[in-house]
């Protein structure tokens, strides 16, 4: 068996493996998360695998053969024991006692609960009987793209015969299930001694008597299929009929996604508000310019667990790479009209297609859109959605480019990807799903949010479904709260960005990130600011200008440039300005920072009266004296403060707590909850209001 491969990963480490022996659990776990780690083998969800041991029966004492298989909704690369199925091989295959035919498929699925062995395993998925029927002990089910070129392919049967030398069988494209796994098995019957079977416009089945002889099969032959592919690139004709158009420059295309970004999200978001993600990644390039893009790009997509992801087929839109994105309403004006055909085409496709026990039609906006020239964007409810839909499109552009190649690319009809994309049992587990958090959907740029209260704004957004741009002027500051955001929230919830707000040109980059990182903005929370405390003549012109160019300035460019967006995506928006008690109340050696304070929130009200038309709402947080994690009681703030009331530093805590009618410490998730009162859904008719988060002062009373 050879270790050597050019079109995919070998990652079976000798050592790992030993110390497993004799776990064919453990094996199984490790093979697939080996298997996952490399998306040219399966995507993400997709495929599953299965092994079987012995083990022994609860109720009889007596060894008994157990199979082990992925779970409903599982991903290899990253299963665990939890995300298995284990079921009693016997009382599996004895279902085939009591099917009764392919009209009756679906009644299989509750069927499988009756041989479950591990009461506290995973729900067993349709795929279960695949692995069951077949007499391996390690089976694995992947998508891999090569094999799925062959497989989508006009004479993917016949290439595969050949290639292979009748060593992989062939079953013809049938929607997983029951009945599918009858096949698989009589294909073994018929062809006794195969290695696999590849499954028609679907994927590929191997196996082994071992962890590693499944695996090592998997590879040699994906392996064969991307080598007979990579031979035939261009062999027949141009790839994808050859490039008619080219790309802009890198960073022209990033300027021009980020300009088209939130009106594309607007028009996404006609019916639920959606999340984005941007690549210019090479493969979606050589696709979207080429000339088989108007053939091949409607045609949709072959595997189901592409186009479960990405819908039937893209919206490509008509602009050139180089247009002139400036006049947002006149661009929105031009796309409106493809936006309009592409939920029309997809609800004729619904209406053409659908069943009289079908759900009811689904989102009609496209989830992936080609810009040629610039690349591709995907709107889905959440950011790992749409970036795994990305993922999954280029997928679907490999296996159209290898199809190309070797044959003619086919894509599934359009009544069997209705079949898969409305499946009962697909609706029955997408109302499984956890039911959307108050702030999903939503997108918030906190400034100042590595540390103190803009980090704990930052944590009780994203712990609130928002996806969240934290940011700083400090880089070391913003680099330690990035490792913590990363290590307990994941890169699909935040995305983090050098932010001064001095810097008018650092604002426009910081939103285009923004912008690129997840489609726009929804939530600005105006929090960066400093803090000088000093009698009026020990106040200088550097200080007066500082803390009003940071406190004012700061708060009028990061709303200005957040409205902008938000006026592109037609979907309203919230500006949140988190000012101070000190706008309220005169206190010593203050005068600038109070005053400035007092700024803030009177712009807040100016911006709150102009912005009613846009759905934007403004309103105002007024804290005191939080000191947890701040950086600016760091220094000479808390010591002006400590001189100017006649306490030690170390007494200022507790000397704000007891001025104040509820005698409280104020800290960061205080004002994190004041925050998302505004935000969270139940104050939406609110604007141009303050709250006051203090503990209670009297003088900072607003009436």
């Amino acid at each position: 068996m050879t270790k050597q491969f050019k079109h995919v990963s070998y990652l079976w480490d000798e050592t790992k493996a030993a110390a497993l022996a004799g776990d064919e659990v453990g094996l199984l776990i490790y093979r697939s998360n080996l298997l996952g780690a490399d998306l040219r083998l399966t995507n993400y969800g997709g495929g599953n695998t299965s092994c079987r041991a012995m083990a022994k029966d609860p109720l009889t004492g007596k060894q008994t053969e157990i199979m082990w298989v992925k779970g409903s909704g599982g991903d290899i690369g990253t299963l665990k024991r939890s995300g298995l199925a284990a079921l009693y091989l016997d009382r599996l295959r004895s279902l085939t006692t009591v099917y009764r035919g392919i009209e009756h498929e679906d009644e299989m699925v509750e069927l499988f609960n009756h041989c479950i062995y591990d009461l506290a395993s995973k729900a067993p998925s349709i795929d279960t009987p695949l692995h069951g029927l077949l007499p391996f002990k390690h089976i694995d089910h992947l998508h891999p793209d090569a094999a799925i070129a062959i497989a989508a392919a006009k004479d993917g049967k016949k290439i595969t015969q050949e290639l292979f030398k009748g060593t992989i069988g062939w079953v013809e494209w049938q929607r997983p299930g029951f009945d599918l796994g009858l096949k698989l098995k009589k294909c073994l019957e018929e062809n006794p001694g195969i290695r696999g079977i590849m499954l028609g416009s679907h994927g590929l089945f191997t196996w082994g008597d071992t962890a590693y002889e499944s695996y090592i099969n998997t590879l040699e032959v994906i392996e064969t299929c991307a080598e007979y592919l990579e031979q035939n690139y261009g062999k027949k004709r141009k790839v994808f009929g050859g490039q008619i158009l080219k790309s802009l420059a890198k960073e022209d295309r990033l300027k021009q996604a980020a300009t088209l970004a939130p009106t594309l999200r607007g028009l996404c978001s006609s019916q639920n508000r959606m999340i984005g993600h941007f690549t210019d990644d090479d493969r979606v390039l050589e696709f979207t310019n080429s000339a088989d893009l108007t053939k091949l790009a409607p045609m949709g997509t072959s595997c189901p667990d592409h186009f479960l992801r990405t819908k039937i087929s893209p919206l490509v839109l008509s602009l050139a790479p180089d247009e002139n994105l400036s006049d947002s309403k006149a661009i929105k004006e031009k796309l409106i009209p493809a936006f309009e055909a592409y939920r029309k085409m997809y609800s004729d496709y619904y209406n053409a297609c659908k069943h009289p026990n079908s759900p009811a039609i689904r989102d009609a906006n496209p989830v992936v859109i080609l810009y040629p020239g610039v690349g591709m964007f995907t709107f889905a409810k959440d950011k790992q959605t749409a970036r795994v839909a990305a993922e999954f499109y280029i997928n679907a552009i490999n296996v159209m480019k290898g199809a190309e190649a070797v044959s003619e690319y086919t894509s599934l009809p359009r009544q069997e990807a209705f079949n898969i994309e409305y499946w009962l049992l697909e609706e029955a587990k997408l109302q499984r799903m956890p039911k959307p958090k108050p702030l999903t959907g939503k997108i918030a740029l906190i400034t100042g949010s590595a540390g103190g209260i803009g980090k704990g704004i930052a944590k009780k957004f994203v712990e609130e479904g928002a996806c969240v741009i934290i940011n700083d002027n400090d880089s070391e500051r913003l680099a330690k709260a990035d490792e913590e955001f990363k290590t307990k929230y994941g890169k699909d919830a935040y995305a983090s960005v050098q932010l001064d707000v001095l810097k008018a040109d650092n604002i426009k980059e910081a939103y285009a990130q923004t912008v690129l990182a997840f489609g726009g903005v929804d939530i600005v929370v105006n929090c960066a600011g400093i803090s000088i405390s000093k009698p009026i003549e020990e106040h200088t012109e550097k200080d007066w200008d500082l803390l009003y160019d940071i406190l004012v300035k700061g708060q009028f460019l990061i709303t200005q440039g957040g409205v902008e967006i938000m006026r592109k995506q037609s979907l309203g928006g919230d500006v949140l300005n988190i000012v101070s008690k000190n706008a309220l109340v005169s206190g010593p050696n203050n005068a600038a920072y109070g005053s400035a304070k007092a700024a803030q929130l009177h712009l807040s009200r100016l911006n709150a009266a102009e912005l009613g038309a846009d759905k934007i709402r403004v309103n105002v947080v007024n804290p005191d004296a939080v000191i947890s994690d701040s950086k600016i009681w760091e220094g000479a703030w808390a010591e002006g403060r400590a001189k100017a009331y006649g306490v030690k530093v170390s007494e200022l805590p507790a000397y704000y707590a007891k001025r104040t009618l509820l005698n409280e410490v104020i800290l960061p998730e205080d004002i994190a909850n004041a925050c998302f009162t505004f935000v969270g859904g139940q104050l939406n008719k609110s604007t141009g209001n303050v709250l006051n988060v203090d503990g209670g002062v009297a003088m900072a009373f607003v009436r």
